[in-house]
């Protein structure tokens, strides 16, 4: 597949790129990109939920009420979970939610949805740019250039830049990303992929 390479205010320049079938041409596998979605976000869970048991509620273990001729049910103690301040039945415990995958699965399934991207007409690849200091204000004004600033964008860079991402950190409907730092559920969340031309590089070398 060939792209032509956009520059920072929207026109196309005489620069063409090829995207490796390999990467972006793939019959995308939808069992891999839910695996992988699935462990990205199990692990964001913190896993910190807790509520006390029974045997951890402070309470005396002095029988409440004598065990016949009260007409209700036996009573042993303040702590049950039936009284209201007693303990939790099957309470959240702290846990570890997150999980393993093999590397290539991974590969596999970034694979698979850098090609449903491609397939969409979701992808693009721009040139190169940098900014001497933040400017949130032009950095909108690119987005507006390449006609995605009312789309949520992904745009990948080779390298961290500061001032890029200071730039980009307070517009909702974008992220800025490494070549490196890709995952599949940022590939699948966003509605446009803006590929600068040096991730392009990074991405096919890190996926072949």
């Amino acid at each position: 597949m060939e792209l032509t390479v956009k520059n920072i205010k929207g026109s196309d320049t005489k620069k063409k790129v090829n995207l490796s079938d390999s990467i972006f041409g793939i019959e995308p596998n939808d069992h891999a990109i839910y695996l992988d979605v699935k462990q990205y976000l199990a692990n964001q869970r913190q896993g910190t939920s807790k509520a006390k048991e029974r045997a951890e509620v402070t309470g005396s273990t002095k029988k409440i009420k004598k065990q016949k001729g009260t007409g209700t049910a036996r009573a042993g103690s303040i702590k049950s979970p039936v009284f209201k301040g007693g303990g939790t039945i099957f309470g959240p415990r702290p846990r570890n939610y997150s999980f393993k995958l093999n590397k290539k699965l991974k590969a596999l399934a970034r694979k698979s949805a850098l090609s449903y991207k491609a397939k969409n007409g979701g992808l693009s690849i721009i040139e190169d740019f940098t900014f001497d200091a933040p400017k949130t204000k032009e950095f909108k004004s690119i987005l507006e250039n390449l006609k995605v600033n009312d789309k949520k964008s992904l745009i990948v860079l080779s390298d961290l830049n500061k001032n890029i991402y200071l730039s980009s950190r307070n517009l909702k409907n974008t992220k800025v990303v490494t070549a490196s730092g890709l995952s599949t559920y940022d590939l699948m969340n966003a509605s446009n992929i803006l590929l600068s031309e040096g991730s392009l590089e990074s991405i096919q070398t890190l996926l072949s």
